[in-house]
């Protein structure tokens, strides 16, 4: 059955319409009108969550267990639905918007599980000692607690697992803290079928519907009004680094300042050291190009640089990348913005000093074919703006002179998410020397692979220092995203009777 979209906001399981409408911008299809949010919106949809908060902060874990994983269900009966509609929104193969449900569902139900296992309460308990001299200790004992209502900001690259019900709303939810949505203008209708299936889950449990909005569209000022709002305790946003800075600052402004979880883009350097480009520079390279191009090259974690000694072995890896870089074709982006930036971008590489073109593509309108460029390690130290992230396929092969010049690259990068050492057992003691660079510059090292994928499981870290995110303790993926939205509480000598149930049974 085709998905008919109604075009208005969820404020607190209602549907609230607005006299400003805007268009969706479909890549195929017949596009909709849909209600565009406003300051007033935020501010209704702010006060819910903030009365929804105490109560739902009092829920069991095996409610909130049972209400994520009645959101995936809610979720996967709407499944062809939200193929056909995103598919028309973004241009994403269905395959891929397919996979990218099960991937939003599987991070709901693995939070499901990692609450009901208790372990990220992290309770602890000091005995009373009465009897210590010279004074005595009393009884303490501390548990992570729900921060509050929860702001979250859908992202435009991955329209389910990164947007309404993704990995910042799971997680949040998880915690025991309510969500207000900012949806992305990209896919409204996508958003839209998964916040009424967020709706119809709370409706089936009977949870206070304040525990979640959705507020589509608007300007500037609607995202300022949801960060800025008092009753807002925290902010998960992705998307780019200027938007994600600008929130960022305002969140800092506030009389009562707030943490601001921001993804906000990487180019994820690959390192190929000299033992691994003499065995397998060439099967290197076409991976590289592989991953390079993988979903128009629309992943925060695309690694858009590598970095290879100079030589005979560089040749073999660059003309592999060449070659399997050319046999992709335009492909549609997500957006006519991110089409331009892209283009934008491609256009500031080539014209920077020493760079050669290896691969040059014409694009027009919202397709995309890849480009892939060539620089010296000196001319790339000397222009600041080729270490900045082009969103697309767009790959750049740094040639350093020796293993020194290749740490001394490693040691120039900003922060980043992802670093990948391409390594044989010869590269060991090479490898040893980088490992401290990369570990401070990002949240992920890997060998022998690709960043691309992100496994959404308990050790996985999406994050790293500034500017690929906005806190290097944090991690937007995984189990251990859920630590955003607690705070620790100690309780002093407080009775059992006023203890929360968990830190009793614990």
């Amino acid at each position: 059955m085709t998905f008919i979209p109604h075009g208005d906001h969820l404020v607190a399981g209602k549907r609230v319409s607005s006299e400003t409408r805007f268009s969706s911008a479909p890549a195929t299809g017949e596009a909709f009108d849909y209600s565009a949010g406003s300051p007033d919106l935020v501010a209704q949809a702010c006060a819910a969550a903030h009365a929804a908060f105490p109560s739902f902060a009092a829920t069991s874990r095996e409610d909130r267990a049972k209400l994520l994983e009645t959101i995936a269900d809610e979720i996967d009966a709407r499944g062809e639905q939200i193929t056909e509609i995103g598919s028309a929104e973004t241009g994403l193969p269905a395959a891929r918007l397919q996979g990218e449900r099960g991937r939003t569902t599987g991070q709901l139900r693995l939070f499901a599980s990692h609450i009901l296992a208790g372990d990220y309460l992290d309770r602890r308990h000091d005995k009373a000692l009465p009897e210590r001299q010279p004074l005595p200790r009393p009884d303490l004992r501390m548990m992570q607690r729900p921060v509050g209502p929860v702001a979250v900001f859908g992202a435009s690259n991955f329209p389910l697992a990164f947007s309404v019900a993704g990995g910042d709303t799971a997680a949040a939810l998880a915690a025991g803290c309510p969500v207000v949505v900012k949806g992305h203008g990209a896919h409204p209708g996508t958003s839209e079928i998964v916040g009424d299936a967020i709706a119809a889950a709370l409706e089936k449990i009977g949870m206070e519907a304040g525990i979640f909005s959705l507020v589509q569209g608007g300007n500037r000022a609607v995202g300022e009004a949801l960060v800025t709002d008092p009753r807002i305790k925290a902010v998960g946003f992705t998307g780019s680094l200027g938007g994600g800075r600008a929130l960022f600052n305002l969140c800092a402004s506030r009389p009562e300042p707030i943490p601001f979880f921001g993804e906000l883009g990487s180019v994820n350097p690959m390192f190929v050291l000299p033992h691994a480009a003499s065995d397998r520079g060439t099967d290197i390279g076409a991976g590289w190009a592989e991953s390079l191009t993988m979903g128009v090259g629309q992943f925060c974690t695309n690694p858009g640089i590598a970095i290879v000694i100079d030589g005979p072995d560089a040749d073999a890896f660059v003309k592999a990348a060449t070659e399997g870089i050319k046999a992709v074709s335009g492909q549609t982006m997500l957006t006519d913005g991110m089409a331009k930036a892209y283009r934008d971008g491609a256009r500031r590489v080539s014209e920077g000093a020493g760079v050669k073109s290896l691969l040059a593509t014409a694009c027009e309108g919202r397709s995309a074919a890849p480009y892939l460029f060539d620089v010296s390690a000196n001319d790339w130290q000397d222009n600041e703006d080729l270490s900045e992230e082009v969103f697309g396929p767009l790959g750049l092969v740094i040639r350093v002179k020796d293993a020194a010049q290749m740490k001394e690259i490693a040691e120039s990068f900003k922060g980043q998410l992802t670093a990948t050492l391409q390594m044989q057992d010869g590269d060991i003691d090479l490898g040893r020397d980088l490992l401290p660079v990369l570990e401070r510059m990002a949240g992920r090292v890997l060998a022998n692979g690709f960043p691309t994928g992100v496994e959404v499981c308990d050790s996985m870290v999406h994050g790293g220092p500034y500017p690929a995110s906005t806190n290097f303790g944090a991690t937007s993926v995984g189990t251990l995203s859920i630590r955003r939205f607690l705070r620790p509480v100690c309780y002093q000598d407080l009775p059992e009777a006023l203890l929360p149930v968990d830190l009793v049974e614990g």
